[in-house]
């Protein structure tokens, strides 16, 4: 059965069971009504005839008065001898109505109302006991047909059941066909999904025309944002796939032609050596980002959480730059206060010195790169600022992106490293000590990297030693290069 079947039906069913406890609560209303008000009439009848009613001395049951009685209404008064001594209106000798209307409780004690058959008739009767200075001497009994009542509760059950099944079936047609209006969305996104399965199409989305505000709505909406990710997803993994391909070719093409050119001369040429050990030494790290980014994404990189001298470190990391930087860029120290961060300090000189030797490697001979640190309202800000040819604008929002390079022509430098892993593992570094990383860049004009780290407090070393946040890279974005 179908969801609109089933929506249907369950709907129809509530809707039926709604209308057979309307119905009941109508019918037990009205009849209640009706037989107050029947009540009320005999028991207003008994009482006008009770008081124009008097006992002569002979023990006969005397009208003081004339009474007018409701014309439905039969009255009978009994003497203790169980004789009928009065009845209104009169009936015949053999009359069912000679009879006591109510036997069951010609005895009774008190005022008692009760509904009887009386030669086939249903009667409401209501049997009152006489007395006289405490001694009883009779009994009055007035009673009426409740024929009509009987016959309009009837109709009024016809009618409820008629209507009832009416409403019924027109909701179900109702039902089916807002169903069918409602769940075609959930239908086109049916049909979407396999037509993605079938041809393996993520670019493929569930239109969004004539789709109101509701949870169906906001599925589809959630649907396609899914899909695209997804899409994005995978484009980004056949990119990985083609770049580190690329990565692992170019090296290992070096390696064996080295080797085969050895082997030709048959002699261990040292320049040929060094290029392999240069190439081996590039993939060496490149296998070494990668392990770091997969632990990252799955959580299990260990953080060593201490209280770490960011200032030491960025003196460590100026002297290391020193050598890299050479004659052909100046490296200088800005501003610099002292910094107490909490993190692992292995990670945190790893993020320091990427950003540098990212600064260094894509600054033209005779720039400068300046290297900052201060504090700002319980952060710890730390700057590396370049007169590089700079990122275009286009390519900013990617920067932290794996193996992300905007300009293939500036994708490695000489010394053959780059690998678009370094500003990526950055990233997750800096996130996973609850800081943050960013960039702002003008082309030609040079790139100011900017990260900002929460300072230390008093409870900084806890008993694991490792930070307690872990935020995936799937989706996080590296710099061009």
């Amino acid at each position: 059965m179908s969801l609109r079947a089933r929506l249907t039906l369950f709907y129809t069913v509530v809707l039926g069971a709604v209308l057979v406890l309307f119905g009941l609560a109508v019918y037990g209303l009205v009849s209640v009504v009706q037989l107050r008000q029947v009540d009320a009439t005999l028991e207003r009848t008994a009482r006008d005839l009770i008081l124009v009613t008097r006992i002569n001395d002979e023990g006969d049951f005397v009208l003081s008065e004339r009474v007018s009685l409701d014309s439905s209404v039969i009255v009978q008064i009994w003497d203790t001898n169980n004789r009928l001594v009065g009845l209104t209106p009169s009936a015949e000798p053999d009359s069912p109505l000679r009879q006591p209307l109510d036997s069951t409780n010609f005895s009774a004690t008190l005022p008692v109302y009760n509904s009887v058959t009386v030669g086939g008739v249903h009667f409401r009767v209501l049997t009152v006991p006489l007395y006289t200075q405490g001694t009883p001497i009779g009994v009055l009994q007035s009673g009426t047909s409740l024929t009509i009542l009987d016959a309009l509760r009837d109709e009024i059950v016809r009618y409820l059941v008629v209507l009832s099944l009416i409403a019924v079936i027109l909701a179900g047609m109702f039902g089916l066909v807002s169903g069918r209006r409602a769940l075609s969305p959930l239908a086109a996104a049916t049909d979407t999904a396999l037509q993605i399965t079938r041809a393996d199409d993520l670019s493929k989305r569930i239109p969004t025309r004539g789709i109101v505000d509701d949870e169906v709505g906001k599925l589809i909406t959630a649907f396609n944002d899914t899909m695209g990710r997804l899409e994005k997803l995978f484009a980004t993994q056949r990119r990985f796939v083609a770049d580190i391909g690329h990565e692992l070719r170019t090296p290992l093409t070096v390696i064996r032609g080295n080797i085969d050119l050895m082997r030709r001369v048959g002699i261990e040429d040292e320049q040929s050596l060094h290029s392999i050990e240069l190439e081996v030494d590039r993939l060496s790290r490149l296998v070494e980002d990668l392990l770091i980014l997969a632990q990252a994404e799955s959580g299990k990189l260990p953080m060593d959480r201490r209280r770490v001298e960011l200032d030491t470190l960025l003196l460590e990391v100026f002297s290391q730059a020193h050598i890299l930087a050479g004659e052909q860029v100046r490296l200088e120290i800005g501003q610099i206060d002292q910094v107490l961060v909490c993190g692992d300090r292995d990670r945190l000189k790893q993020v320091v010195l990427n950003l540098v030797a990212n600064a260094i490697k894509y600054t033209t001979e005779g720039g400068k790169v300046t290297v900052s640190l201060s504090k700002e309202t319980g952060q710890g800000v730390f700057s590396v600022k370049d007169t590089g040819m700079g990122i275009p604008s286009g390519d900013l929002p990617h920067v932290f992106e794996r193996f992300y390079r905007g300009d293939k022509s500036r994708s490695r430098s000489k010394d053959g490293a780059g690998f678009g892993l370094g500003l990526s593992i950055a990233y997750w570094i800096v996130r996973n000590h609850g800081g943050e990383i960013e960039v702002k860049s003008k082309l030609n004009r040079g790139s100011t990297f900017t990260v900002r780290l929460p300072l230390a407090d008093k409870d900084c070393a806890d008993a694991t030693g490792e930070l307690s946040e872990r935020k995936p890279l799937a989706a996080q974005p590296e710099r061009i290069g």
